[in-house]
């Protein structure tokens, strides 16, 4: 590492540990792993986040983008519950045979075109099915280890 980084790294590690840290008790079963995150560096604790991200298939961003969508029946109207969905495969995650195999049970399609599919995420694999049949699919996708979104 240049000696420039280093430096970068000291002085953001240097400004993390001056601001106000609040005083939060920690289970003694997670002391050692928050201990360990504690000294860390940012650039470390960045790139932590994005393996965790990448690993469980989440986004750290997901709870403020939660915050900025308004609430159905904010503004007194009920908003029309959606009777069709569109179903998009996001990513097929680290099991992609088993998804290949269930998106060939739901489209009737060989092996390459499901393949095809899966390996051109994101992707809408099924349009404008009921309610049932979407959560339906959806779930077994999500159970086989892919990300799914219900349009």
């Amino acid at each position: 590492m240049s000696d420039e980084k280093k430096e970068v790294e000291a002085k953001e590690e240097k400004e993390v540990s001056t601001e106000d840290k609040k005083e939060v008790e920690v289970p003694k079963k997670f002391q050692d792993l928050v201990k360990q995150i504690e000294e860390l560096s940012v650039l470390e604790l960045s790139e932590l986040v994005s393996v965790l991200e990448e690993k469980f298939g989440v986004s750290a961003a997901a709870p403020a983008m939660m915050a900025a969508i308004p609430q159905a029946g904010a503004d007194g109207a009920e908003a029309e519950e959606k009777s069709d969905f569109d179903i998009e495969l996001v990513a097929p995650g680290d099991a992609k045979i088993a998804i290949i195999k269930i998106i060939r049970e739901v489209s009737g399609k060989g092996l390459k075109e499901a393949k095809d599919i899966v390996d051109s995420s994101p992707v809408v694999i099924k349009e404008k099915a009921p309610k049932a049949e979407a959560e339906e699919l959806k779930k077994q996708l999500e159970d086989a280890g892919a990300t799914v979104n219900l349009k």
